[in-house]
Order: structure tokens, then sequence, then C-alpha cells
């Protein structure tokens, strides 16, 4: 039984390393362009270890998405609920982002910007994945709201779609501007902004 247990306890951590090198291979080369062979050579393992692990491109693809995901969840998330839920929580959520960003969590920035922006006008399994992590995070965004104004935190007359949206855009912009200039002042100034806006609609 132990060994077996341990080709097991091998396998998972074979398939975790190949997810982690695949969602770092994403953000700087795309998701469209991850093949096992590609990924074999960048790892140092044969194809066929990798189709031990996945199937089809596709199914690696999905995996990684699934990976990014908990790393996301990890460094951006997890932290967040630490905190009060409402303003403070909605607070922390934004300047994980950005310190997410920030060190270089992905070599890529965001892996979901980054991603979404490759896949936003195809079709499939792939950009529905990405689309429901998103959507997640816009969810939690607008919670937070709600939590807030339900704490008297933040007004009652707030747009909550409308908030959200520009809370999105500005860690998007941020995130965009640091890649292409590498311009920490980038974070800084949507740092700035999101304290402006988040000021202007409190109680």
């Amino acid at each position: 039984v132990a060994p077996a247990r341990r080709q097991r306890s091998d396998g998972a951590r074979s398939r975790r390393a190949i997810l982690e090198a695949a969602a770092q291979m994403a953000t700087v080369e795309g998701l469209d362009r991850l093949s096992i062979g590609d990924l074999a050579a960048h790892i140092g393992m044969s194809k066929s270890g990798l189709y031990a692990h996945f199937d089809s491109q596709q199914e690696l693809q999905l995996a990684t998405v699934g990976a990014a995901e908990d790393v996301f969840t990890a460094e951006v998330v997890a932290p967040a609920m630490e905190v009060p839920e409402g303003l403070q929580r909605l607070n922390t959520l934004c300047e994980g982002y950005l310190s997410y960003v920030k060190r270089g969590v992905f070599p890529g920035g965001c892996f979901f910007a980054s991603t979404a922006a490759e896949w936003d006008s195809r079709r499939g399994p792939i950009r529905d994945r990405v689309r429901t992590v998103l959507a997640g995070w816009t969810q939690l965004l607008e919670a937070n709201v709600r939590e807030g104004q339900q704490r008297g935190d933040l007004a009652r007359d707030i747009d909550i779609g409308q908030l959200v949206f520009e809370l999105n855009a500005l860690l998007h912009e941020a995130n965009g501007h640091y890649l292409l200039f590498r311009d920490t002042g980038a974070l800084d100034r949507a740092r700035t902004a999101i304290d402006n806006r988040l000021s202007g609609v409190q109680r």
C-alpha cells in the first residue's frame, strides 16, 4: 500500500509542478500557445510524461486556468477573508490585487487579465471558465459594497455596478500599464484613485 500511496503523491506533485509552469508560461506566451510539447521542453519532461497527466491541449489549458485560480485565491482573496466584510475587505481585495501584480506572482501580470484579453472573442469551455472566475471576482466586490452599505460605512444610493466597474477598470489598467512600462507609479496612482473613489461614497 505504501508504494502505491507514494506513487500517487509523486504524481500529484508532478501535476502541480506542470501546472505552475504552465500558468507562468501562459501569462507571457498566451494560453493558446501552451502546447504539451513546448511545456515538456520548458520543464525538462518527456512528452509521454506530460501525456500521462493530460490527454489533450484543451485539458491542459483548462487545468492551467484552475491552477491559476487557486493561486489568485491564495494570493488575493484569502488574505482579505481575514478582515471584516464590507469596506475594509473591499479595500483589502483591491490592495491584494495590486500587490499580486507588483510582486510578479505571474511574469505576465494578472493571469486572468491576460487570458481574458486572449479569449474574450472566442467561444468554448476555456472562455467560459475564465468568465466564471472573473464574474466571481466581480460578485465578491459587489457583495462587499452591499455589506459596507449594511454596516453604514457606504452610502445607500451607490450604483454598485458602476462602482465595481470603475474599481476593476483601475485595477486592470494598473496591471497593463505596469507590465508595459514597468512603472510602479501606475500601481500607486491606481491605489490613490481607488481610495478617492471609495472615500467619495462613504457615509
